[in-house]
């Protein structure tokens, strides 16, 4: 299960590195020119049916899709980010060399007017590079070098330092991430999931993404996907110290490539559509009106919300309005806000052939990927109050029910995709959830709502 996980993340890696190309040592300046604001986002609105079965009452699958439009390489926002890396005793040996060496090639890939802090933390936290810009990368590669363990794990103290050296800089036009690496439980100061997911929201209002690295089999998971899911960053799982290099490119790679800021969705819906639920992202429903916020978008990626509906029954040959999305943002080069808006329309029918023909395969997909993370979820629950034979009929159940889809409407993606959560109640049955796989559950299903990982 691990090492399926892994060669996902080097391939997602190895995508990163084509887009951005190879590392720039010498730091070199880019212009920061902005996209035309028309052009930074697109916005579409799909239905997992498009055509409803005429005189039933229906659920329907809604996505908001927003896509990044990829940046020319000669042109990004700099970036502000502040380096968080856990320096306790249990960082010794093989893992402090791996996240020194990290740390240094990632300070290779940026340019001279990013701007970039390095905090280290074990019982204290401590600044070892204030808040300044690259330049020649020199000095920041010397306070590196200057990484030592020692003493406890002052997690949330850490978290706290790299957003106080943010905060210098957050009224300037850069992207804000705070990037953190730990391989320990925190043990000084607040660190409880509650109160890191409480850190995330409020980083996460003030424009300030946490991305979470999970180093080996002794941190807790719980903690570092909530403190990322919350403030709206990345969260990873890294079980060989071997792979942060890889893992520090990829998450680099996203701070490198965000286009808009900010986002907003409303979705409103007219009489006859009740909105059930928002799927995988946080979200609020209220009403007709169902509102989707996110922190950034990335350009050359779709990210997506999904929102369950219940539609009230039609006449053949009826067609009607079935929601309207209002979307807001900012560019990553102006203050201003942008508008978008579009609108998706359902049809009826009494012939179930046509229903079957005109579904849209890809929603069903990512529809499918986001029960799973869901699921996932749920069985990590289910497994920690020892209710082993309930989590594994949750896997079980989910892929019976994408069988069923994927014969309904010959939809060989969700086939595929049974197939794998099939594979996984087996490996389930047979052996468990142990501390590795119950820790790649916990990355998985983030990763998988927020379109981060790709089947």
């Amino acid at each position: 299960m691990n090492r399926k996980y892994f060669l996902i993340l080097s391939g997602a890696i190895l995508s990163a590195v084509s887009l951005f190309g190879t590392r720039v040592a010498d730091h070199s300046t880019r212009s920061v020119a902005p996209l035309p604001e028309e052009r930074s986002v697109k916005l579409n609105l799909e239905l997992d049916r498009p055509m409803l079965p005429s005189d039933s009452e229906e659920t329907v699958i809604l996505k908001i899709g927003l896509n990044g439009v990829r940046q020319s390489s000669a042109y990004r926002t700099p970036l502000n980010l502040a380096l968080v890396i856990d320096r306790s005793g249990s960082m010794s040996g093989d893992k402090i060399r791996q996240a020194r060496n990290a740390a240094h090639q990632a300070v290779d890939q940026l340019m001279s007017d990013d701007v970039v802090s390095l905090i280290v933390y074990g019982s204290e936290a401590v600044t070892y590079w204030p808040a300044s810009r690259v330049g020649d990368g020199r000095g920041l590669h010397q306070a590196i070098n200057r990484i030592e363990t020692s003493g406890n794990t002052n997690l949330w103290g850490g978290v706290q330092l790299g957003a106080a050296e943010l905060r210098k800089r957050l009224r300037g036009d850069f992207v804000h991430r705070v990037i953190l690496l730990s391989d320990g439980l925190a043990n000084v100061g607040p660190s409880s999931v509650e109160e890191l997911a409480g850190l995330g929201s409020e980083l996460r209002a003030e424009g300030i993404a946490v991305s979470t690295l999970g180093l080996g089999l002794d941190y807790n998971e719980d903690l570092m996907a909530g403190l990322a899911r919350r403030s709206d960053g990345n969260t990873y799982f890294v079980e060989n110290s071997r792979d942060l290099p890889r893992v520090f490119s990829e998450e680099f790679g996203d701070a490198m490539n965000v286009v808009a800021r900010e986002l907003v969705v409303e979705v409103i819906f007219p009489a006859g559509v009740r909105p059930l639920r928002v799927i995988g992202r946080d979200g609020a429903i209220e009403d007709q009106r169902a509102e989707v916020r996110m922190n950034q978008l990335y350009g050359g990626r779709e990210q997506f919300a999904l929102v369950e509906v219940r539609v009230d029954p039609g006449r053949a040959a009826e067609s009607r309005e079935l929601a309207r999305a209002e979307l807001s943002y900012r560019t990553e080069a102006g203050a201003a806000r942008v508008q978008l808006d579009k609108n998706v329309n359902v049809a009826f029918t009494g012939d179930l052939k046509v229903v079957r023909a005109e579904a849209n395969h890809q929603v069903q997909t990512d529809y499918s990927l986001n029960r799973l993370a869901e699921v996932k979820e749920e069985v990590i629950r289910l497994n920690d109050q020892g209710r082993t034979e309930e989590a594994q009929r949750e896997l079980e159940s989910l892929a019976a029910s994408q069988r069923q889809m994927s014969a309904s409407y010959a939809n060989a993606a969700v086939a595929k995709l049974a197939a794998s959560v099939e594979a996984e109640a087996e490996e389930f049955r047979r052996n468990g959830m142990d501390n590795a796989a119950r820790k790649s559950y916990r990355a998985d299903s983030p990763q998988i709502s927020r379109q981060q990982k790709r089947p």
